[in-house]
């Protein structure tokens, strides 16, 4: 349990310092993916990992310069409705899409690639299948 607490103050105090911080030479669009600081989160919502507390995250859908909607990505091979795989880079991940979220281009540190075009097509299809549209 102090694990827990001592990873949440770290967090806290980077949340605070990227809300501050000014990040104007972010671009971002959709389909990227991007290291995210996703932060340290409860119950069964994914966490970020080390002193970012970062995530590969795919750029689903973008609303503003500086907001988009984020879906986590994860290296463990996983199945079922809720997970995608993809390839980037030749290396195998999965899209995971029950853990869509809001975020500011604020969290994002390093961009990784873009997905291709075959993937984003199927990472929509099992999206819009999820969630009933």
């Amino acid at each position: 349990m102090t694990d827990y607490i001592l990873n949440f103050k770290k967090w806290f105090k980077l949340k605070v310092f990227l809300w501050k911080f000014e990040n104007n030479k972010v671009v971002f669009k959709q389909n990227d993916i991007w290291w995210c600081s996703i932060g340290m989160n409860l119950g069964e919502e994914i966490f970020g990992k080390g002193e970012k507390f970062n995530r590969p995250v795919l750029i689903f859908k973008k609303f503003t310069s500086n907001s988009f909607l984020g879906l986590p990505l994860t290296s463990k091979e996983k199945s079922g409705s809720w997970y995608t795989k993809i390839t980037l880079h030749g290396k195998n991940d999965w899209v995971i899409l029950n853990q869509a979220r809001i975020l500011d281009k604020k969290r994002l540190t390093k961009r990784l690639g873009t997905l291709d075009d075959t993937d984003m097509r199927r990472i929509r299809k099992d999206f819009l299948k999820l969630y009933g549209a």
